[in-house]
């Protein structure tokens, strides 16, 4: 499978500068962020992907979009790749929301409020990435999918920590168990 960090959002662009929170909820794609997500739809075209699944963050759905309309794809939205819930850029959008936003889009199977509350442990995250990678294993379509995720949860299923809008190809076989690295 393909894993994609999103695009670069209105909260990476303040915190990369700052390394502080600007308190920006559920951020946008910057423009650098959005001409990431097309030259990925352009990178990606030839690479027989068949199905695409994203975290319901609007940085993530905005990525996804070029590249869904690219390969004429459906945008399969799933809050188990979502980001770790830590800053105020995790704290999402409400279904009744999203769905008018994105009305191409399933969000029928979703919780009106499907961030978590609190800040996300360390075994949580863990979780999700196995309960995930898992899934996707069970599935006959996974080496043709793109996952359009976040850093921690790339970083927690892969070990690899990825800059916004670029990918890796991922291999949920190869042993690696999902963790958190200590840093």
């Amino acid at each position: 499978m393909i894993l994609m960090r999103h695009g670069q959002s209105e909260f990476n662009l303040h915190f990369s500068a700052t390394k502080r929170d600007p308190g920006i909820k559920d951020p946008k794609l910057t423009p650098e962020g959005q001409a990431q997500a097309e030259e990925a739809a352009r990178a990606l075209r030839d690479a027989g992907i068949r199905r695409i699944i994203a975290s319901p963050y609007t940085r993530a759905l905005q990525t996804a979009a070029p590249i869904a309309a690219a390969l004429d794809l459906p945008v399969l939205v799933n809050p188990v790749v979502r980001e770790r819930y830590h800053f105020a850029c995790d704290i999402g959008t409400p279904i009744s929301r999203l769905a008018p936003a994105w009305p191409q889009h399933d969000f029928s199977h979703i919780d009106e409020i499907w961030w978590p509350a609190e800040t996300e442990d360390t075994p949580s995250i863990v979780a999700r990435a196995t309960l995930f990678s898992a899934d996707m294993t069970a599935t006959d379509d996974w080496r043709d999918s793109l996952v359009v995720s976040h850093w921690a949860f790339i970083l927690t299923l892969t070990g690899e920590s990825l800059e916004n809008g670029t990918y890796i190809r991922f291999n949920p076989l190869n042993g690696h168990a999902p963790s958190w690295p200590d840093r």
